[in-house]
């Protein structure tokens, strides 16, 4: 029997970043046969004829604006409409799919119905994410502004741990953030693992002739905050001959704490700062490889992009399993400058092996697809169903206010 999915996404589907996600897991999970019911509020990008969307922020033309009702209170009147919703929907429903924060009375009307629950965790944990984050920034100096995702906010944290209570499954799209829920003490069997893909219409190669003795090009794309480890790609392509030669390009908005802490660094030729990107497919397949030394992540995203564009990760092993070390990709721990730099002198002096991964890269990169991912996700869904309500609601403690 196919999968029939309520999906609660309470943020502009189709949008940027994780309403990007949302939206190609959507549209992944409808081409591998799901059925879905998707509670959004607002469509942003129009979903495919075979969903069923209603919108819990919008009526036709007209939207309550989320910095009006402030950005944690339209969640939670989202996850309030959803949950109403709910009984109505309950013949037509197998499982129920919700997102950080926008979730608790959804998941436990879902419970008091007999539905089974699937949490999405598109980061680590955010206990661990919180502390990782803040330690580094207390390495470097660099102030974190309260309003950052990042920031350290108790209210936000005990509603998302009461979430992990909750739901019956977390959906972890990297074995990183599967390793920090077992770190916190969670039980195996209700991570259900799943993973995100790229558009092969956006990213894809383009014809590379012999570029001779020019140096390597590398590339970092995403916000540039202090989780993202950009101060350790700057410190180890300093390290590295390819400074010489070669180009180090950075595609995002800086943290202006973060940017005045690496000034120095950033003020090297071989530094190019090109601030927020509209191109960045074009960028990847003009460059050699991508530098992407997260300190924490919940999928590395621009990395399946990268691989596809024939542009090579070198990136922390926080990122994804799918760059897999010395195939694909070259992949380094956390904060190791000298593994870094070590893998940039290589790539550098041997051009063989940057083509040899490069080819890995384009080999593998189209079970990578969103389609792909879809597939994934609707098998998630059926383990989902086929587990069933999972835990016993009496443990938890009531909702903050």
């Amino acid at each position: 029997m196919t999968a029939r999915v309520l999906h609660s996404f309470p943020h502009k589907i189709g949008a940027a970043r994780i309403c990007d996600t949302a939206w190609h897991e959507v549209v992944g999970v409808d081409e591998a046969g799901g059925r879905q019911t998707v509670y959004t509020g607002v469509v942003h990008r129009p979903l495919p004829a075979g969903v069923e969307v209603h919108t819990t922020l919008a009526r036709g033309r007209w939207r309550i604006p989320y910095r009006v009702l402030g950005h944690d209170r339209a969640l939670r009147l989202h996850d309030r409409i959803v949950a109403r919703a709910l009984p109505g929907l309950r013949d037509r429903i197998d499982v129920v799919h919700t997102w950080p924060l926008a979730g608790l009375e959804t998941l436990r009307t879902a419970r008091e119905l007999g539905l089974p629950t699937v949490v999405e965790r598109p980061n680590a944990h955010t206990r661990f994410a919180y502390g990782a984050v803040q330690e580094e920034c207390l390495r470097l100096g660099v102030e974190l502004p309260s309003n950052q995702e990042h920031s350290y906010n108790v209210t936000r944290l005990r509603r998302e741990e009461l979430e992990y209570e909750l739901g019956d499954y977390l959906l972890c799209p990297s074995d990183f953030v599967v390793r920090t829920f077992l770190d916190q003490g969670f039980a195996p069997e209700k991570l259900l693992r799943h993973v995100y893909g790229y558009d092969p219409h956006v990213y894809h190669p383009a014809a590379r002739p012999d570029r001779g003795s020019q140096g390597l090009r590398a590339l970092f794309v995403g916000v540039c905050a202090v989780r993202k480890g950009l101060h350790y790609a700057l410190e180890a392509w300093l390290r590295s001959p390819a400074c010489e030669t070669g180009t180090f390009r950075i595609a995002g908005e800086f943290l202006p704490a973060y940017e005045d802490r690496l000034a120095e660094m950033l003020a090297h030729p071989s530094v190019e700062v090109l601030g927020h990107r509209n191109d960045v497919p074009e960028l990847m397949r003009d460059s050699d490889i991508l530098l992407l030394p997260s300190i924490e992540e919940g999928f590395g995203l621009v990395c399946v992009e990268a691989m596809a564009c024939g542009c090579v990760p070198v990136v922390s092993n926080a990122c994804t399993e799918l760059c897999v070390d010395g195939r694909n990709a070259f992949v380094h721990e956390v904060a190791d400058v000298e593994a870094i730099a070590a893998q940039l002198t290589t790539l550098e002096s041997d051009r063989e092996r940057l083509a040899a991964l490069r080819e890995a890269c384009l080999a593998d990169a189209p079970e990578l697809t969103w389609r792909a991912a879809g597939t994934r996700l609707l098998d998630a869904y059926e383990q989902a169903i086929a587990g069933g309500v999972r835990g016993v609601p009496g443990r938890l403690s009531p909702a903050p206010a």
